[in-house]
């Protein structure tokens, strides 16, 4: 495991994709991979889907309650996609910045944007793309977790999201998941060895 670092040099990884393009599998990858990251564990208001874990994958909570921490200003960013709000809570990201630990950021490209105007030089964006809109479309539907109408707003949103790619600093198109990862990881101990001078 990295040593701690000192006199703020700690970074916030923030890694952005479409939904449907491995990112879940990706961060999962570095975070069991001993670099040290910790991870932020986003807040939602959607419900649970099949296997997922209270505090692993998300924090489940109502509306009211994250409306809440909206006004007492508890969240990095936030956002709302498909009628549910996403956030990241500020606590534990500053606490552990404070620390010298290094964090993942597993979020959307409006709150990449949010995170990068807070912390400008601490930000490593990454922008996982899929091969083509017609393989994201297929992986969308393998994963029948979602209706045909959810699919399809899904992609439109993916359209958009696209569209941030070239504000990142790197940008992996995840054909093949093992060498996706390797790239990914590639990136972040640069990056780590830079902050470590």
């Amino acid at each position: 495991m990295m040593a701690k670092l000192k006199n703020g040099r700690a970074k916030l990884f923030v890694i952005s994709a479409p939904s449907g393009t491995g990112k879940t599998t990706l961060c999962n990858k570095l975070l069991r991979d001993g670099l040290g990251l910790v991870n932020s564990v986003s807040m939602t208001t959607r419900k649970p889907r099949p296997g997922e874990k209270e505090g692993v994958d998300y924090y489940f909570v109502t509306r009211k309650r994250f409306e809440d921490m909206i006004s007492k200003k508890g969240f990095l960013e936030y956002e709302e996609n498909f009628g549910n709000l996403y956030g990241t809570p500020r606590d534990f990201v500053e606490k552990n910045l404070k620390k010298g630990r290094n964090v993942l950021l597993s979020i959307d490209v409006k709150g990449a944007m949010k995170v990068r105007r807070a912390y400008p030089a601490r930000s490593v964006l990454i922008f996982i793309l899929p091969p083509s809109a017609r393989v994201l479309k297929t992986r969308l539907h393998l994963r029948r977790s979602d209706s045909p109408e959810e699919v399809a707003r899904r992609l439109a949103l993916a359209k958009k999201e696209l569209s941030y790619k070239d504000k990142y600093d790197y940008r992996i198109v995840n054909n093949r998941l093992d060498a996706s990862y390797r790239r990914l990881r590639k990136i972040v101990e640069k990056e780590l060895e830079d902050c470590e001078r």
